[in-house]
């Protein structure tokens, strides 16, 4: 008995009834292979951000309740139009929202999680031959109240439905695959066949915006393989997979990733006693902090930076003003998050020696930087990045 096929959709495969109709003639004609298909779709094209600037016009600071009812929708209008165009042309397909499966969810508006899903609808209607389409991104919480996942949130619920079916799951976007690095950034990327579960969790965690990082962290728990492909084409995409199940090539780097959407807040003679107090405030208020450093105590006091999301800045600057005064803040929104991933960095030394021979002889500043055994990553002022790539595939051929 075959398996069941969980399918996502993103935003540019859906951002028209045309390519609503195309995705429908490809699912009509993968259900003579796979009988049991279920589809996560993302709201059509730039509908999210639509929202946002919609919202964003009724208030500076929207009702967070209220946006995430809002932005709900876009995916019940993505998944009743796919439904829509697969039963006219004759074959069967329902779709369900998040209520309709009590999809359960926890954390804080724009930012839940999921906790379990009620397939047995799904199950039903699989076993009566249907295709199900699943609004993806969405979920309720305790009080019943809709939630939705965080930017890239229908991953993770493509893959929370192939755990909960057993099946596998494939992400189609606007690219065909995953790649070294940013195709857009640097036209010389080449694709990879296959990557492991750790590098792939890296790499989207930092920027890489082919996958959601909650989804590649779920698959790495249940041991889903996931499959990135192409939209509605034939060319061959990438499996992420565990090591035991690839051929790993000896390659120190597998993959480089750069993000903009990072600020930097350095704050000047804190005392020491409110560093642990200021990042448990930054933490209650939903804020997730990423690089950190910190200069050594001088007078019961010291400097501290650390990295943000820009979405979080204003919601973070209010915590440190209870700890300092403004003229003590410092803040810095011209930084891109730089960071090499690979396995064998394990293995191998001297990999962040020539890293910053690198950016030394092409002078480039280093604001902050922090490392794992097979990550590092530094921030760098965002007019350097696009040299920063050039110069580091150039050194470890990739």
């Amino acid at each position: 008995m075959s398996k069941v096929v969980v399918q996502k959709y993103g935003g540019s495969s859906v951002s028209n009834t045309d390519k609503i109709k195309l995705i429908a003639s490809k699912l009509v004609e993968r259900k003579k292979k796979n009988p049991k298909i279920v589809v996560v779709v993302s709201a059509m094209g730039d509908t999210t951000d639509d929202f946002i600037n919609m919202a964003k016009d009724i208030s500076k600071s929207p009702d967070k309740r209220e946006l995430d009812a809002l932005m709900s929708t876009g995916e019940m209008i993505s998944a009743s139009l796919l439904s829509m165009s697969l039963n006219s042309m004759g074959c069967e397909a329902v779709s369900y929202n998040a209520y309709q499966l009590n999809i359960q969810t926890s954390g804080l508006h724009g930012k839940s999680s999921i906790d379990d899903i009620d397939v047995s609808k799904i199950e039903d209607s699989l076993d009566n031959g249907k295709i199900v389409i699943v609004t993806g991104f969405q979920g309720l919480n305790d009080e019943g109240d809709i939630t939705t996942l965080g930017r890239g949130g229908s991953d993770t619920s493509a893959v929370a439905l192939a755990v909960k079916l057993n099946g596998v799951c494939e992400i189609y976007t606007d690219v065909d695959g995953i790649y070294f690095t940013d195709p857009r950034k640097y036209s010389q990327a080449k694709k990879l066949k296959e990557i492991e579960y750790e590098e792939m969790l890296e790499l989207a965690s930092l920027g890489a915006q082919v996958m959601h990082s909650r989804s590649v962290e779920l698959a790495q728990k249940y041991n889903i393989e996931l499959y990135v492909g192409l939209s509605c084409s034939d060319i061959e995409g990438t499996y992420i997979r565990g090591s035991k199940d690839m051929k790993l090539e000896d390659k120190v780097i597998t993959g480089l990733a750069t993000c903009d959407n990072d600020a930097a807040i350095t704050i000047v003679d804190i005392k020491i006693e409110d560093v642990s107090k200021l990042f448990e405030q930054v933490a209650i208020n939903g804020v997730s902090v990423d690089m950190i450093s910190q200069t050594a105590p001088k007078d019961g006091k010291v400097n501290v930076s650390f990295t943000i999301a820009k979405d979080d800045l204003n919601e973070c600057e209010s915590v440190v003003e209870k700890f300092v005064s403004k003229e003590n803040i410092i803040v810095d929104e011209d930084i891109t998050k730089f960071s090499l991933v690979g396995l064998g960095m394990k293995h191998t030394s001297g990999v962040a020696a020539k890293v910053f021979k690198i950016f030394s002889d092409n002078n480039i500043a280093v604001k902050l930087i922090t490392t794992s055994e097979i990550r590092i990553t530094c921030a760098i002022s965002s007019d350097d990045k696009n040299v920063a790539i050039r110069e580091v595939a150039k050194e470890f051929n990739i």
